[in-house]
């Protein structure tokens, strides 16, 4: 296959640490640094396995964790000596990051008049229009996690197969399509219910990213122990739905 989706298009590094701590539901400043380390490294092998394109920055970040865990597993040299945590040299970058984000998404929900929002009248109430309460996004981490289930849960069933037959990222960008135009919302399962063979599995998750990041469909999760859904967000006499663009077919 080679479908090469750039995964610094969505995501990097530190979400991926963040993601892990909020995972392990563990302390940033006590990272059990082990564990984590596996769990990234296994994740890389995940976004290889996809044949995502990983940015360098992904793999500095493999060696700093290993070194990390090298050195934790190196026993004192001098008791008595208060050596520095060697998971600060992660864990303060990260906490500097979760706050810039914090902020970001602040600013971002704020209103911003004469630009791309409308002023709401104070009298609107998210209780009054219960489909207007914000569905917050789903990040590539949970895709791949809930990607992960998939897989699992198809092999334990004995319904994925392994044939020679190649699939198009467009044909399944086109199915899942399909889907949402046949209903608003849709869960993240139901892209994968006709499939029967791994590279088609992994060719329609392709496709999703796809679509994401193209701005055609929305990945949310309404609470922490739902199901991850999708709902479109393109238009049907918008050209480029179709692969047209300006125009030009692409």
């Amino acid at each position: 296959m080679d479908y090469n989706v750039k995964l610094e298009m969505f995501e990097g590094p530190l979400d991926l640490l963040i993601h892990l701590i909020h995972k392990n539901e563990v302390d940033i400043f006590d990272i059990p640094i082990s564990t984590i380390t596996e769990q990234y490294l296994a994740y890389l092998e995940l976004m290889k396995s996809l044949e995502m394109s990983i940015a360098g920055d992904f793999l500095v970040m493999a060696s700093t964790l290993i070194h990390i865990k090298s050195r934790m597993l190196l026993p004192s040299r001098h008791e008595e000596d208060e050596e520095e945590d060697p998971r600060l040299e992660i864990a303060r970058p990260l906490l500097e990051y979760m706050q810039l984000k914090e902020m970001a998404k602040e600013l971002s929900e704020r209103e911003i008049l004469g630009r791309d929002v409308f002023k709401r009248s104070d009298t609107t109430s998210f209780d009054e229009y219960p489909d207007m309460v914000p569905k917050p996004d789903v990040t590539l981490f949970q895709l791949m996690d809930a990607f992960r289930r998939v897989l699992a849960l198809g092999e334990s069933n004995g319904n994925i197969m392994v044939s020679m037959e190649k699939w198009s990222v467009k044909d399944k960008v086109e199915s899942i399509m399909v889907l949402l135009r046949e209903k608003t919302d849709i869960f993240f399962e139901e892209i994968f219910m006709k499939n029967q063979d791994l590279s088609e599995w992994v060719v329609t998750f392709l496709a999703l990213l796809e679509l994401v990041h193209m701005g055609w469909v929305r990945v949310f999760q309404p609470s922490q122990q739902s199901r991850i859904q999708l709902s479109a967000c393109f238009d049907e006499s918008n050209p480029s739905v179709y692969g047209e663009k300006d125009g030009k077919t692409t």
